[in-house]
C-alpha cells in the first residue's frame, strides 16, 4: 500500500481568504438573478470551502448581452494589435504576482498540488497570456494571386463572442488555455468554470479587469451544466463553443449549437490513451514514465496513459518494478510538499473510481497494488494497478479519470499498434523504445493528435494539442489555437480595365 499522510495544513501554507464568490458580468461581481448559491466542497475533507452564485439562463443572457456589446461596439476588437498585447502582457504580471493564492485556491478547490501549482500550473498559465500576447500584433491576412483580372486578399477577423465550457480537472491551465488565444484574437467571452471548481475562475476574472481588459470582454458564469452550460451551448447570440469535458457531454454541446444557431465548435474530450513499452526500453525510466502518465494529477487528467502495453521480453520484470514504486508513491494532503497525489476532486469521481476497481476485479483482472481508499477524510485513492487485463472489460475500454493502471502484455509491433488503435478514443500516445524506426513507425500509426516519444505529458504552448475520433476536434495551443477564433473574409475587387468593371 503506498504511503499516506494527513500532515497539519497550517504547517504548509496559509489557507487563502475567498475572495470572490459572485458572478463577474461586465466588469462587476453580481449576484445571480435568482439569489441562488452552491456550495463548493474541499475533496482534502469533504467539508464545504464556501458558497458561490449559481447562475442559470437569465444569467447567462446578461453575460451575453455584455459580451455582445463589447464586441460590437467596444474597443477590444478594435484596438492596434500591440494594444491587447501590452494588456494581456499586464494581465500576465498579475497572475504571475498572485501565484501563491491562486495555487492554494486550486488546491482547496481541486485537490491539486499546491507544489506543482506554485511551480508549474500559475506560471505555465502567465507563460500561455504571453505567448498568445505576442500573436496579437502578428494576426495577418493574405494577398491572394487570382486566376482573373481580380485583386484578391483575405482577412482574418475575431469570430465574435465566444463561449467557454472549461472542466475541473487543471482550473487554471483550462481558463487560460481558452481565453489566452481568444483574447489575442480581439473576441469577447463568457466562461463557465467547472462548479467543482470555480473560485480560481472568478479570482481570474477580477485580475482581467485590474489589467485593463475593458468590462463585458471576459464574463464568467458559476453554476451547472445542466443549466448555465446548457444556455450558453444554445444561445443564439454567442458565435463560437469551445469545451473540454467527456465525451457525453460533448455531444449534449454539438446538438445545442446544431439546433441553435449553427455557432462553430471545437471539442476537447475523453481518452483511454496507449502507452505501448518495446523490450529495448530502460525498465526503471520505462515504470517511472508508466507511472506518471497514470498518477500526475491522481489521474485526472484526459491524457492520462491509462492502457499501459509492455512487450513481453519485459513484462515481467516492469511489473515488479512497477509494485516496488508504487508503494513509494505517497498519497496525501496536497499542501504536504512530501505528497505526490492528492484527493479526487469530490465524491462522485471518487466513487466513480472505486466502482471501476470493482468491476476490474469482477472481470478477472488480477489487482497488483493499491485498489482501496485512504485517509480518515477527503477523496483519497491508493495508486492502483492491474495486470492480467484483456482489451475487452471495462477498465481497458472506458475512461475512469482516476489512478488507475491497465497492464497489457503483447509480442509484436503489428499487435501492439491494432491493439493500440482498438478504442474509440484518440487524445494521445506514449512511445518508449531507443528504436527510431520502431518509433517512427508507431506514431506514423496511431491515431491520436498528440504522440511522446521517450517522455509523457510533453506540453507547450507552442505544440498544437487536440484529438481524433471520439477525443473531438479542433486544436488548443500553439498557433492553431488562434483558428479556431478567426474568420477568414475574402475581398475581391476588379483590376482596372478589366471585363469586370
Amino acid at each position: 500500500m503506498a504511503g499516506h499522510t494527513n500532515g497539519s495544513t497550517e504547517s504548509f501554507v496559509k489557507i487563502p481568504e475567498i475572495k470572490f464568490t459572485k458572478l463577474f458580468i461586465n466588469g462587476e461581481f453580481v449576484d445571480s438573478i435568482s439569489g441562488k448559491t452552491f456550495e463548493t466542497i474541499s475533496p482534502r475533507t469533504g467539508e464545504v470551502i464556501t458558497r458561490v452564485a449559481e447562475g442559470d439562463r437569465e444569467d447567462v443572457d446578461l453575460a451575453v448581452k455584455a459580451a455582445r456589446d463589447a464586441f460590437d461596439n467596444g474597443p477590444w476588437p478594435r484596438l492596434p494589435g500591440s494594444e491587447r498585447r501590452r494588456i494581456m502582457m499586464k494581465y500576465a504580471d498579475l497572475v504571475d504576482e498572485n501565484a501563491e493564492e491562486l495555487a492554494a485556491l486550486d488546491t482547496i478547490d481541486a485537490g491539486k498540488l499546491f507544489g506543482l501549482g506554485k511551480a508549474l500550473d500559475i506560471p505555465g498559465a502567465a507563460q500561455g497570456l504571453r505567448y498568445y500576447a505576442g500573436a496579437a500584433d502578428k494576426i495577418h491576412g493574405e494577398t491572394l494571386k487570382m486566376s482573373r483580372e481580380l485583386q484578391g486578399y483575405t482577412l482574418r477577423e475575431p469570430i465574435g463572442v465566444v463561449g467557454h465550457i472549461i472542466p475541473w480537472n487543471f482550473p487554471t491551465n483550462m481558463f487560460f488555455m481558452k481565453v489566452s488565444p481568444a483574447l489575442a484574437a480581439g473576441c469577447t467571452m463568457v466562461v463557465k468554470p467547472a462548479e467543482q471548481t470555480p473560485l480560481s475562475a472568478l479570482f481570474y476574472a477580477h485580475l482581467a479587469k485590474q489589467a485593463g481588459i475593458p468590462d463585458g470582454v471576459i464574463n464568467v458564469i458559476t453554476g451547472f451544466g445542466p443549466t448555465a452550460g446548457a444556455a450558453i451551448g444554445s444561445h443564439m447570440d454567442i458565435d463560437k463553443v469551445s469545451f473540454t469535458g467527456s465525451t457525453e457531454v460533448g455531444r449534449l454541446v454539438m446538438q445545442a449549437a446544431a439546433t441553435s444557431n449553427l455557432k462553430a465548435v471545437s471539442l476537447e474530450l475523453g481518452g483511454k490513451s496507449p502507452l505501448i513499452i518495446f523490450d529495448d526500453a530502460d525498465v526503471e525510466k520505462a515504470a517511472d514514465l508508466a507511472l506518471l502518465g497514470i498518477l500526475y494529477n491522481k489521474g485526472e487528467i484526459c491524457v492520462a496513459g491509462s492502457r499501459v502495453f509492455v512487450q513481453e521480453g519485459i513484462y515481467d520484470k516492469l511489473v515488479k518494478k512497477l509494485a516496488e514504486k508504487a508503494k513509494t508513491w505517497v498519497v496525501g494532503d496536497p499542501f504536504d510538499p512530501t505528497v505526490r497525489q492528492g484527493p479526487q476532486v469530490d465524491k462522485t469521481q471518487f466513487d466513480k473510481i472505486l466502482a471501476y476497481i470493482e468491476q476490474g476485479k469482477k472481470e478477472g483482472a488480477t489487482l497488483l497494488t493499491g485498489g482501496k481508499p485512504c485517509g480518515e477524510q477527503g477523496y483519497y485513492i491508493e495508486p492502483t494497478i492491474f495486470t492480467n487485463v484483456a482489451d475487452n472489460m471495462k477498465i481497458a475500454r472506458e475512461e475512469i479519470f482516476g489512478p488507475v493502471m491497465s497492464l497489457m502484455k503483447f509480442k509484436t509491433i503489428d499487435e501492439a499498434i491494432k491493439r493500440a488503435n482498438d478504442t474509440r478514443y484518440g487524445l494521445a500516445a506514449g512511445i518508449v523504445t531507443d528504436n527510431l524506426n520502431v518509433a517512427n513507425t508507431v506514431s506514423r500509426s496511431i491515431r491520436a493528435g498528440i504522440i511522446w516519444i521517450n517522455c509523457y505529458f510533453g506540453f507547450d504552448y507552442d505544440c498544437p494539442y487536440g484529438g481524433y475520433k471520439m477525443s473531438g476536434f479542433g486544436r488548443d495551443m500553439g498557433m492553431n489555437a488562434l483558428d479556431m477564433y478567426l474568420h477568414v473574409k475574402s475581398v475581391v475587387t476588379p483590376i482596372y480595365n478589366s471585363p469586370w468593371l
